[in-house]
């Protein structure tokens, strides 16, 4: 291929050339070109994705159940409006409020379930972190990794455990068994209002005075008659063991972007919190906590130390036809004033189901929904505890209970989580046997009223 040179005089200009257009051809696609230049307006167009946080999801679930707690109170009146008429409620109103009313219960769960999450951080730091902390986490992060017990016997001298088992396990670090018990506290009904005391020995003793000391007025320069000696007894809270077993593959365990105490935590919380819940509503005392139905009940005309006073509906199994909110006012003022100001409602979701159809003689609801997200429902000016352990509404049943239940039940936690490494029993897999020792019982009986559905 030949190339064509030209010259030119010194001096001359250079003639002018025009890069000739070039059109490019018709397509009824896009070109690359096109594509480039084009994509830039599209996309700054577009507005980027929110990402949603935590705060937001819970927001949003409170809105919605919000939304259908007022479809279930509009369905409530219609289907009210049509018992007063002479026509009586209609089926199909009944079923649709039901249906209204079940999902409530699954939104507030829903709710629920967000707030837990979003109090789930992480694993809790304590504010002073001591040279000591750091090496007893450093060995127990090694235990459960490998199996080394080497660090471990540095801190602790390993201990026979309570009973027959002969192996006792070693402590986890501090800020393992805070967050296990700060964890149980978010959801374990009974426990985030219930009083609860840590104790290093396996049983609490709390006494108390059956008979006070005599007293009187008396004038200044009057003889002071002898005073009766305080009859004094005492009530005992043995703590029981509890025990969870979670096991992890050695892929998670070789993990180190995995956080071995936020791991623990989260595995055993659920199982702990269930055992517990369950105890210290229906336990029996043997080899678990005494539960708060697990005690002597008597009517509250009736009451003394020792039983729990209960007002009775007067319906088998129900609610009075008229005026259902009387046995709920009566159960409020069988209470103390000393005890009513920091008094909450205990119940089922099934119980709170029934009691959401309940108006007053002007014509409101005594259950109230939470005020904002992160708060609990309102009965009749007193907060909402609902606890799944606590029984339905049937014939004799006491599914609901009011009162203090800070000053009322006492849990007993001993001090310290104990984790047994097993690589042994469950090929390919390792267990980690972690207990905990824990009691609970009433520890005051005129602090907590029930409700009978019961005619006595």
């Amino acid at each position: 291929m030949k190339t064509r040179t030209t010259t030119r005089k010194p001096g001359a200009k250079a003639p002018e050339i025009k890069a000739p257009e070039i059109k490019a051809p018709e397509t009824k696609g896009w070109s690359r070109k096109e594509e480039a230049i084009s994509a830039v307006p599209v996309m700054a167009a577009i507005p980027a994705q929110p990402v949603s946080s935590p705060a937001q999801d819970v927001a949003e679930a409170f809105d919605e159940f919000m939304v259908a707690f007022e479809a279930f109170r509009q369905a409530n009146d219609e289907r009210l409006a049509q018992v007063e008429s002479s026509i009586g409620a209609d089926t199909v109103t009944t079923e649709k409020m039901n249906r209204i009313n079940t999902a409530l219960d699954e939104h507030k769960r829903v709710m629920d379930h967000l707030l837990i999450r979003q109090q789930r951080p992480g694993a809790a730091r304590s504010g002073v972190v001591t040279l000591a902390g750091i090496e007893h986490k450093n060995a127990f992060e090694g235990y459960v990794r490998k199996g080394n017990e080497t660090g471990l016997r540095r801190f602790e001298e390993k201990a026979m455990s309570y009973g027959s088992d002969p192996d006792g396990g070693f402590l986890v670090p501090d800020e393992t068994a805070q967050e296990i018990g700060r964890r149980l506290a978010n959801i374990s009904p009974v426990r985030s209002v219930a009083s609860v005391r840590t104790v290093s020995s396996s049983m609490y003793k709390k006494p108390f005075a059956v008979t006070g000391p005599a007293t009187g007025w008396v004038a200044e320069t009057d003889v002071r008659a002898q005073t009766a000696t305080p009859a004094l007894s005492e009530l005992q809270f043995p703590t029981m063991e509890l025990y969870a077993m979670p096991a992890a593959t050695s892929t998670l365990l070789d993990d180190a972007a995995i956080n071995i105490d936020e791991w623990l935590a989260q595995e055993v919380e659920i199982a702990f919190a269930e055992q517990e819940s369950a105890a210290f509503i229906n336990g029996d005392g043997v080899n678990k906590p005494k539960g708060l139905l697990d005690n002597a009940t008597v009517d509250e005309s009736a009451w003394s130390w020792g039983n729990l006073g209960y007002v009775a509906t007067g319906v088998d199994g129900d609610f009075a036809a008229s005026d259902p909110s009387d046995t709920l006012v009566d159960t409020i003022y069988a209470l103390k004033a000393g005890y009513r100001q920091n008094a909450h409602w205990m119940m089922n979701r099934r119980s709170q189901a029934e009691i959401r159809k309940l108006k007053d003689a002007d014509g409101n609801y005594l259950w109230q929904p939470p005020a904002t997200a992160g708060e609990k429902a309102m009965l009749m000016g007193f907060p909402v505890v609902e606890a799944e352990d606590m029984p339905d509404i049937a014939s004799d049943s006491l599914p609901i209970a009011f009162g203090d239940f800070g000053r009322g039940y006492l849990i007993v936690d001993r001090a310290g989580v104990r984790v047994l490494r097993d690589p042994y029993s469950a090929k390919p897999y390792v267990l980690f046997y972690t207990t905990k020792r824990v009691g609970g019982g009433v520890q005051d009986f005129d602090a907590i009223k029930l409700v009978k559905f019961g005619t006595a």
